[in-house]
């Protein structure tokens, strides 16, 4: 008798499992700030070298 009750309860145990906890990541998001080049005390017609090709001034 304590044969089956020992098999029964190891039938039991044997059935258990363990799942980890889940873990989800969400992405970061970058927003790019303004920048204005040019024209800041200089009288609105200086624009640095280079900028100019690059469409800032």
């Amino acid at each position: 008798m304590k044969i089956v009750a020992c098999a029964l309860m190891l039938a039991a145990l044997s059935a258990c499992t363990v799942t980890p906890p889940r873990v989800s990541v969400k992405p970061i998001e970058i927003t790019p700030l303004e920048v204005s080049i040019g024209g800041g005390g200089h009288g609105g017609g200086f624009c640095p070298p280079g900028q100019a090709k690059k469409g800032h001034c």
